[in-house]
């Protein structure tokens, strides 16, 4: 018992943890992932030429002040980001400038590595400003139904402009080309994110129990629905069906995401289903893609040679486990869109089965980091769009990996910064930019959740 007068003294609080910003790792990994850049660059010069390409130096100048650039304005503005979304997207981007460079060597009248560095060189300028001017991604939340109106816009405008190969999709003036799909996906994540977080409880919990599905009022889904079915109606109209199965998986992860009913998933897949069967018998753009998926070497027996899906199969037959090595394929022989929508099957071919798990493995980690930065946040809108952009990255490497190995039918979209496009490269700097504030702001407000918490008696 302590006697009349005697002071009690409290304990000391306990030191603030600080975690650990891990920006050297970054600039280590940064430096790994310029470095393989140059080495396979430097590896197909040697493979078609016996020689260095004479480039080679500028190349990975410029990669490297680009990547450093992009770290220096992390380390200044987001010093508690995760420390392998930017390697893995430099490391991405620069294999992709490879691949591109490999395949332009095999048509010379038409080089695409040198328009795409200039996209590319553009992608971080952005990444860079996004980091800079964007402190706080809960501004975003502001602009929900802004986002939707420039996202239908984008969607809306290519159709009063031609078709290119089926699809309108593009918008071609004065031999200036832009896809508005690629920015349009990230608008439709902002304005999914921010209406189901202002929403989510009524989502959840309000209108009619039906089976094992909770149904909300028409009032609170009827908007994101609308929406929804404009987006994909529209790009159903312009043959884009790559880009509105993303913008369907996009819209039914974010509905699960943001209600926690296990039931939009069903749903969603039954209506995936239903939409596919429809389209796939009733569009000849389409249906010619599903017949060459059932058969891809009926061209074959039919005495017209292999298409193009036969091709990417005969390709990643070739590669086998170790590949051919960088420079040594014959993917060309795929034809259209070779550096696009089949630049995988030169990867597959020359890099082998090896490789081409190792670029899955780098595009698991990119999603993977993603969503964990949304399960870190504590404000649904963060959680919400963290999901939303890492499912964006996964959405499209499955549609793209799915029809060029023969597991789904082709749907032609851009493979996040390997395939050439622009408007692709550009989409998915911003989309890593986006993740990178929404993790420091996941770690940061850690940090000072911690420190409240120690100085609240």
């Amino acid at each position: 018992m302590l006697s009349p007068g005697t002071t009690v003294q409290a304990d000391p609080p306990a030191p603030v943890v600080r975690l650990p910003r891990r920006r050297g790792i970054e600039f280590t990994l940064l430096v790994v992932a310029v470095l393989l850049s140059v080495y396979g660059y430097c590896d197909v010069g040697l493979a078609r030429t016996g020689s260095v390409p004479p480039g080679a130096a500028g190349y990975g100048a410029g990669l490297g002040v680009l990547a450093l650039l992009a770290h220096l304005a992390v380390r200044l503005r987001a010093p508690c980001a995760d420390p392998l979304l930017l390697p893995i997207a430099v490391l991405l981007n620069g294999l992709g400038l490879v691949l591109i460079y490999r395949l332009d060597l095999e048509t010379p009248a038409d080089r695409a590595a040198p328009t795409q560095l200039v996209w590319s060189t553009l992608g971080f300028g952005l990444f860079i400003a996004v980091i800079v001017l964007l402190r706080d991604h809960r501004v975003l939340q502001r602009y929900t139904y802004v986002s939707v109106v420039t996202a239908l816009a984008l969607l809306v405008l290519p159709i009063f402009f031609p078709s290119v190969n089926g699809a309108r999709i593009w918008i071609r003036i004065a031999g200036f080309s832009i896809q508005p799909g690629e920015f349009a996906k990230v608008m439709l994540a902002l304005f999914f994110a921010g209406y189901l977080a202002a929403n989510r409880n009524a989502l959840a919990y309000t209108g009619r129990r039906i089976w094992l599905l909770q149904l909300p009022t028409g009032r609170v889904l009827g908007p994101i629905l609308a929406v929804w079915l404009l987006s994909v109606g529209v790009l159903v109209l312009e043959r884009d069906l790559g880009t509105s199965l993303l913008f369907f998986g996009l819209f039914v992860i974010l509905l699960y995401v943001a209600t926690g009913r296990t039931g939009w998933i069903a749903v969603g897949l039954l209506l995936a289903a239903c939409g596919a069967f429809a389209v796939g018998w009733l569009e000849p753009h389409v249906h010619s893609r599903v017949e060459d998926w059932l058969h891809p070497f009926a061209s074959i027996e039919a005495g017209r040679g292999p298409n193009q899906l036969a091709q990417s199969l005969f390709a990643f037959a070739a590669g086998g486990f170790l590949g051919t090595g960088l420079g040594s394929g014959h993917s060309i022989l795929i034809g259209f869109a070779v550096k696009s929508d089949f630049i995988l099957a030169t990867a597959g071919e020359e890099l082998g089965l090896a490789g081409l798990c190792a670029i899955f493995i780098l595009y698991g980690l990119l999603v993977e980091r993603g969503i964990r930065a949304g399960l870190a946040l504590r404000d649904p809108f963060g959680r919400l769009l963290a999901v939303g952009l890492a499912s964006i990255v996964a959405l499209q490497v499955f549609v793209i990996a799915g029809g060029v190995t023969g597991l789904i039918p082709l749907t032609g979209m851009a493979m996040p910064f390997l395939a050439q496009g622009g408007s692709s490269v550009v989409t998915n700097w911003i989309i890593v930019a986006l993740l990178m504030r929404l993790s420091d702001s996941a770690r940061g407000r850690s940090e000072e959740q911690q420190r409240t918490e120690e100085v609240a008696p």
